[in-house]
């Protein structure tokens, strides 16, 4: 019950405005003694909430410091039904990936771990990935669907959907670039790392890591060509709106694909959005590069290239990079 009483105070306290609230109210109202309300405001003033205490006159909050991400922000206002039930929020880590597969027995399903710094946060292919504290979105979400091995790989996607439409309801319009970066004025502002723990056919977790550029300024070497954020393209956003917009909108795709099987909404929505198709890109596999034009994505997420030759392949994720003619796209 306390994460349940947080939230109702929470509630309480924004909802009042300017107002004081008495800690005698807020405890009948939960419930609750009023030991009990002194102990969960002082929590959340240690989380970031701004919150003036008067004798006699209760509580309100002043303000909140947007530099911080709150779990009890992010849930305050969701109805899910799996994803963001349970979230584990940190300073740092070393990458939210590892600790997501380092614990996967005794995180639940549809938990989400959040830090702000990754001393060793991963990209595609073993890259590293720049993970400043403040600067961005770091968070791995772990699912436990009862789905055999070969239908893993499709959630990348699914995340990849569910991102450009937080984006979209946030008025941010962003592309994909098959099959796990998405794109803000042609320049990569967020990533996805889907990693899976299996026995033999069975999956028992996916792992799905994602990157969010927010307020970094200065991206060093060649990713200064590459990389882009949300700040640096002029938007300023709380980013605990675009993590709550994420949780919903990944949760409707997701349990469309694994209870309904649906993947149609999922490859249109990456299809309307995506920033390949219809170009001339090099396709790079086994240290080979090759020319090709990328012309579909199937039902099955998997990208269609035609080759100079006129040859139409089926290509899947996990073989392949894509680079532009010309750079990153």
């Amino acid at each position: 019950m306390p994460k349940e009483n947080r939230k109702k105070i929470i509630d309480m306290l924004s909802n009042a405005g300017d107002t004081f609230i008495s800690g005698e109210s807020i405890s009948k109202e939960l419930g609750i003694s009023r030991a009990a309300v002194w102990k969960h405001i002082n929590y959340l003033k240690e989380n970031g909430y701004r919150i003036e205490a008067i004798n006699k006159r209760g509580y309100r909050i002043i303000d909140l410091d947007s530099k911080l991400i709150i779990p009890e922000q992010i849930t305050m206002n969701l109805n899910t039904k799996i994803v963001g039930k349970n979230i584990k929020y940190m300073q740092s880590v070393d990458s939210t990936n590892n600790y997501c597969r380092k614990n996967a027995s005794s995180l639940s399903d549809g938990s989400i771990v959040i830090a702000e710094y990754q001393s060793e946060g991963k990209g595609r292919l073993g890259k590293n990935w720049q993970s400043n504290l403040g600067e961005g979105i770091w968070m791995s979400l772990i699912v436990k669907p009862n789905i055999p091995v070969y239908k893993a790989p499709f959630l990348t996607l699914v995340a990849g959907a569910a991102i450009l439409n937080a984006f979209e309801k946030l008025g941010i319009k962003t592309k994909i670039k098959w099959p796990n970066d998405i794109i803000l004025n042609d320049k990569k502002v967020c990533g996805i790392l889907t990693e899976m723990i299996a026995e033999v056919e069975k999956v028992d977790s996916i792992i799905i890591g994602i990157g969010i550029n927010v307020n970094t300024m200065e991206f060093p070497g060649e990713l200064s060509e590459k990389a882009t954020s949300l700040k640096k393209e002029g938007i300023e956003i709380n980013r605990v709106e675009i993590i709550s917009e994420f949780i919903k909108e990944f949760e409707k795709l997701y349990i469309s694909y694994i209870e309904l099987e649906n993947k149609k909404e999922i490859v249109d929505i990456c299809k309307k959005n995506s920033i390949l198709i219809g170009k001339i890109v090099y396709l790079i596999k086994d240290n080979k590069k090759e020319k090709v034009k990328c012309i579909d994505i199937n039902e099955d997420g998997n990208l269609i290239v035609e080759h100079m030759d006129g040859n139409i392949e089926e290509v899947y994720s996990g073989e392949v990079s894509i680079r532009g003619q010309k750079g990153y796209i």
